[in-house]
């Protein structure tokens, strides 16, 4: 048979391992940041770009989309070619898909901080930045599937199905989860709302997990561990199992993360059921990834790579069994809005993720340099340090996480919240936040050795820009084929097929919330928020006050108890984005504006956000919340307006015709009362600063709802 001569490019594999090396240092620099500010809060020195509010979504941007998001393109770009035995289909595509991936970081980067945002989680990106990642993605998705069509190969490999499976389904998940209305070019409202808008977002939140941070790493999965080991994949049957079980499943999975919320009681049990489900495939692709491994156990103790490559696929397991763990209601009524979800979600990214990156560039670089790597005993002190730091990182969350949620719960014999000082729930679990702090201290040395190691092997060796292979023109099927070999052999029926599987879930969990009006009760006395408030509402996202305070009681005694009557679907039919929130770190804000559920009863005075907001730790000097002194210094800008007003009537909020013309004069006219208040108190503020309007809508939360009371 005649061979064909071709030619591999190694240049865009060399360019997202440079990327993925920088970002992963950049993304655990951002994120150590922001875990020494939750132990000192003044550390941000007064600067609005640095709060915890604002780098939290830097720090998982980059780690998601940055470091992870350019170790999986590195693993695509190096595998596929090889796996298909042909060159990628465009240099060209691939050039624009690196540099274009390159910007939206960088855009990322310079706007997050600076509080534009949408508050939504793992999707913070503002509109223009969206249709930019929708555009790369277009581009990485034509030179992939082009790539496929032109192979030498007849079968496509497993690891390619979990490349389609990522691309198709990234590419629905974030087009529908993103759109919107723009107000102005750096400002947007969704055009979905309250928990319609909560279970698109967790449809997208839970599946950006599922679709960006394990799909593409079970391809470099299947990719690199055999080729590490040297061994065959342990079995082809179980992979297929794996493959269409888990990208069916995985994408109902959205609403456990609103269990117990105002989200309706059939699509939180469809959450759970097929969360539970999910173990079966997970633990399927982990035992097939472990027995891969068979008979090269001894290679395991002396080669740091196959360490990297076992522990993630260990951490793989672990984290999709707590998952669907976490999605037991009972579970779930104890961790939620805790910091056992942050320490699960960083046994994911520390362990899955970032191991498994770490493993795959050790073994490539002396590969695409022609050297061995510069230190293996370097190598082997990286795997240590990273696996300690990750387990003082997390085994304190969980612990913090369990104290978190008893300590909440707990009542005393007669009847009265043992701690109903929010902050007395906090200052507990301080020493557990710097354990969190000194083990992601260590992972992070532990990236300073791996760039080190990388940068010395890089200097040692030589660059191989191109490899030169041979393979057939073509391969012939059998007639004997299984309807899934025959499949393999068909990829655009197969990225059809991958298409449907991951719509059904979506489209019965998505379209019943907007056809059948029971799943959102209307409330008569839910009004829209004033012009004042809309602004307050925008600069509460902007700083991310979402990031520490949610807005949903759940219907426990305990959180009735603290925050008041729990919270109903039809009360959040007016926010844009909605602010449910998934942790906290500060108390509930839903009722913040009523006490005790009286309607005109005393509630904490706007002197008191006042001064809460420019310095908590004069409020209670054990908070460890930032000052804002910047909100009772800066103007309002209320040039968008009339914009904001026209726009939120467009997406179903009920502002008469023309209301936005009358809207800056009720705006005035509201911030005079308070500033009229706050000078009566003896503070000296004007009525046009931001602090004003974010007052009034502090004091609106939760008060609609007792209007008829």
């Amino acid at each position: 048979m005649e061979l064909e001569k071709f030619t591999y490019d190694n240049k865009l594999t060399k360019m997202f391992m440079f990327a993925t090396v920088l970002w992963a240092v950049v993304a655990m620099l951002v994120g150590l940041t922001a875990a020494f500010e939750l132990i000192f809060p003044s550390l941000n020195g007064g600067l609005p770009w640095i709060t915890f509010g604002r780098l939290r979504p830097v720090h998982t941007n980059a780690a998601i989309f940055a470091f992870i998001g350019n170790s999986i393109f590195t693993a695509v770009y190096y595998s596929t070619p090889r796996l298909l035995k042909t060159p990628m289909y465009s240099k060209t595509l691939g050039t624009l898909h690196f540099w274009g991936w390159q910007l939206i970081i960088v855009l990322a980067a310079l706007s997050l901080p600076f509080g534009l945002t949408q508050s939504k989680e793992y999707a913070e990106l503002i509109w223009p930045i969206d249709l930019l990642v929708v555009v790369v993605w277009v581009i990485f998705g034509i030179n992939l599937i082009w790539t496929i069509l032109n192979r030498r190969i007849k079968h496509i490999y497993v690891a390619i199905w979990f490349y389609i499976a990522t691309w198709v389904t990234v590419a629905i998940l974030y087009i529908v989860n993103n759109l919107q209305i723009p107000t102005s070019f750096l400002h947007s409202y969704p055009i979905y709302s309250g928990i319609q808008d909560a279970l698109v977002q967790w449809w997208y939140g839970h599946n950006a997990v599922a679709f960006f941070l394990t799909t593409p790493v079970l391809g470099m999965m299947y990719y690199f561990i055999p080729k590490v080991s040297n061994r065959p994949v342990y079995s082809y049957r179980l992979s297929i199992i794996h493959f269409w079980s888990l990208i069916f499943l995985y994408i109902w999975a959205g609403p456990h993360h609103l269990l117990y919320s105002s989200l309706p009681d059939w699509a939180q049990a469809l959450g759970v059921v097929f969360s539970i489900m999910l173990i079966a495939p997970s633990w399927g692709g982990m035992i097939n990834g472990l027995l891969t491994l068979r008979g090269a156990w001894d290679k395991v103790r002396e080669d740091p790579v196959l360490k990297m490559l076992v522990v993630a696929v260990t951490a793989y397991g672990m984290s999709t069994f707590e998952g669907p763990m976490l999605s037991l209601k009972s579970v779930n009524a104890l961790s939620h809005f805790t910091d056992w979800t942050i320490a699960h979600v960083h046994i994911g990214t520390l362990g899955w993720n970032s191991m498994m990156a770490f493993g795959m560039i050790y073994w490539l670089t002396p590969r695409l340099f022609n050297t061995k790597l510069f230190s293996v005993k370097l190598a082997n002190v990286h795997f240590w340090i990273a696996t300690l730091g990750m387990l003082f990182f997390s085994i304190p969350l969980y612990f913090a996480g369990f104290t978190q949620s008893l300590m909440w719960k707990e009542f005393t014999a007669d009847g009265l919240l043992t701690y109903p000082d929010f902050l007395e729930t906090v200052t507990q679990i301080l020493p557990m936040y710097y354990l969190r702090a000194f083990g992601g201290t260590l992972y992070f040395l532990g990236a300073i050795l791996f760039v080190y190691n990388v940068i010395k092997t890089v200097k040692a060796g030589s660059f191989i820009a191109t490899e030169n292979d041979e393979a057939p023109a073509t391969t012939k099927s059998h007639a004997n084929e299984s309807w899934h070999r025959k499949l393999e052999g068909r990829p655009v029926q197969f990225t059809i097929a991958s298409l449907v599987v991951i719509l059904i879930g979506g489209l019965i969990e998505i379209i019943p919330m907007y056809l059948v009006d029971s799943n959102v009760k209307t409330i008569s006395s839910i009004q829209p928020y004033t012009p004042l408030e809309v602004e307050g509402r925008d600069i509460y996202i902007r700083e991310g006050c979402y990031v520490c305070h949610s807005q949903m009681i759940r219907p426990f005694r305990s959180e009735v108890a603290r925050y008041g009557e729990y919270s109903k679907s039809g009360e959040s039919v007016y926010d844009f984005p909605f602010q449910f929130g998934s942790k906290r770190t500060g108390p509930d804000l839903a009722r913040e504006g009523v006490n005790d559920g009286v309607a005109n009863s005393y509630r904490k005075p706007n002197s008191w956000h006042y001064n809460h907001m420019v310095d908590p730790q004069k409020m209670n000097a054990a908070s460890i919340m930032p000052a804002y002194p910047w909100l009772a210094k800066d103007d309002l800008n209320v040039s968008l307006l009339e914009s904001k007003i026209s726009t939120l009537r467009k997406v179903g909020v009920p502002y008469p015709e023309g209301f936005e013309k009358e809207a800056l004069a009720k705006l005035h006219t509201q911030a005079a009362e308070i500033g009229d208040d706050l000078r009566s108190n003896g503070i000296d503020v004007q009525n046009d600063k931001e602090i004003i309007a974010l007052i009034a809508y502090l004091q609106r939360l939760g008060t609609d709802l007792y209007k008829d009371k």
